[in-house]
C-alpha cells in the first residue's frame, strides 16, 4: 500500500497504534546504524533511507530524479516490511543475513530485498542493525555502480560517473521490407 504522506511524521501518524509501534523501532534500529552521509524521508510512498543528491548526484538509475534508494520501511495491507538494497546487491551479504537471523531462531520471510513481518517480535533488530551497518554509503555507491557496470540492463547504457547527467534521447531506426 503506498501512502500519500509527504513527512515521515505524517505517515508514522496515519498508522494503527499496533503498526506504528513496530514500524517505529525498526526505524529506531536503522536510524541508530545508519552511516551519516545516508538520509531519511519519504520515498516511493514508504519511509526511505537513501543516498542524496549531495552525496550521489547521479541519483537512481531507473528515475534519476530520485535519490539512490539504500532501505525502506513500510506498512503494507497484510504485512509490514524493511527493504534491504544492501543485502539485494550482494549474495554474499544476502547468505551472511540469513545465516544471521536463522541463528536467532525467528522465521525469516523474505523476498528478494524484503522482510516481511506481522508484529515486531518477528523481527531479528540485532540482525537488521548489523546489516545496516556494514554499509556505510561509499561502499553502497560503490556496490551499486558495480553492479550498474556489469548488469546486461545496463548494456549500451552510459556508466554512473558522480556527475549529474542530462538526459538523453534516441530514436528507432526505421526497418523497411522490400517487396
Amino acid at each position: 500500500m503506498t501512502s500519500k504522506a509527504t513527512t515521515v511524521s505524517e505517515y508514522l501518524d496515519s498508522l494503527p497504534d499496533d503498526r506504528r509501534a513496530a514500524i517505529e523501532a525498526v526505524r529506531d534500529v536503522i536510524r541508530r546504524n545508519l552511516d551519516k552521509d545516508y538520509a531519511e524521508g519519504m520515498q516511493y510512498g514508504m519511509i526511505g533511507y537513501y543516498v542524496p543528491h549531495e552525496v550521489y548526484p547521479p541519483g537512481y538509475h531507473c528515475d534519476p530524479r530520485q535519490p539512490l534508494p539504500f532501505a525502506s520501511i513500510a506498512s503494507q495491507k497484510n504485512h509490514m516490511a524493511v527493504y534491504l538494497m544492501c543485502v539485494y546487491l550482494s549474495p554474499e551479504e544476502e547468505a551472511r543475513f540469513r545465516r544471521e537471523w536463522t541463528k536467532t531462531g525467528k522465521k525469516l520471510d523474505m523476498g528478494k530485498s524484503c522482510i516481511r513481518f506481522k508484529k515486531l517480535d518477528d523481527v531479528a533488530l540485532d540482525v537488521l542493525g548489523q546489516a545496516v551497518a556494514r554499509v556505510p554509503a561509499k561502499a553502497y555507491i560503490a556496490q551499486y555502480e558495480s553492479m550498474l557496470n556489469r548488469s546486461p540492463k545496463s548494456a549500451g547504457k552510459t556508466k554512473p560517473t558522480g556527475k549529474t547527467t542530462t538526459k538523453r534521447t534516441t530514436t528507432a531506426k526505421k526497418k523497411t521490407v522490400k517487396r
